[in-house]
């Protein structure tokens, strides 16, 4: 039987995950919560790039690449995609479609984190769903302006942000019992995709706000890519 390598750490990846055998392994980053119940081995932490990657497949005689990380984790990959060309291994990608906009939504789509902090200068609370990226940003927010950023790692508030940690799906009635509370002005995402996260959207077009998307990647050519995860369960089990 083929031996399958699945990058993972989204909701996708774990379903995958759960239909593996003992002889394949989940591979995650470590950045959240480390499952202890999968029928295949886990494995956290880094490879050392495409080349580290390269060798841990061949070393551990890895038959099948499964790419099925976040829309935004570009480098992983990459890295995935030119280990698998390097060692002659395929690779399958879960490519999860983005959102699309709807009649009322007022998207405003931006490149970078410069271009995101000029578009939210009018603005006053905004709703960071970046992730962790504006931690790193704290110092730097403007008078006018108080943050609240929702992200998986607990972190201090500090007099001009409130860290929201939490970890999706979030509901639609959740997420208008926040929006109704906090009284947030625009809204700050990744173009993720999905369900899990997905009411934001829908209680930002009913409230009105402006949302601020960062611009999708632009992910590798691979040698198959699939939108469900239905789909590609269906060609790993036609395959063994």
């Amino acid at each position: 039987m083929t031996r399958v390598l699945l990058l993972g750490g989204t909701g996708d990846a774990l379903r995958i995950a759960r239909e593996l055998r003992p002889g394949d392994v989940y591979s995650l980053a470590g950045l959240g919560k480390v499952p202890d119940d999968l029928p295949c081995a886990v494995r956290v932490g880094g490879f050392g790039g495409s080349e580290g990657m390269a060798r841990y497949i061949e070393h551990e005689g890895i038959g099948l690449v499964i790419d099925a990380t976040h829309p935004y984790a570009a480098q992983i990959s990459a890295n995935a995609a030119q280990a698998s060309c390097s060692t002659r291994v395929p690779c399958w990608a879960l490519r999860r479609p983005a959102w699309q906009p709807q009649a009322g939504d007022d998207w405003r789509v931006v490149n970078d984190w410069s271009e995101l902090t000029d578009a939210l200068a009018p603005f006053r609370r905004p709703l960071f769903t970046l992730g962790r990226e504006p931690l790193a940003h704290l110092d730097e927010i403007p008078a006018h302006q108080f943050w609240f950023v929702r992200c998986l790692d607990s972190h201090p508030d500090t007099t001009r942000a409130r860290i929201l940690a939490a970890r999706g799906p979030f509901t639609l009635e959740g997420e208008r019992a926040l929006f109704a509370l906090q009284g947030f002005d625009v809204v700050v995402s990744k173009n993720s995709g999905g369900s899990a996260t997905e009411a934001k959207l829908e209680v930002a077009r009913d409230r009105h706000l402006p949302v601020v998307l960062l611009r999708r990647p632009q992910l590798p050519a691979v040698d198959r890519e699939f939108e469900r995860v239905a789909d590609l369960l269906q060609a790993l089990h036609l395959s063994d």
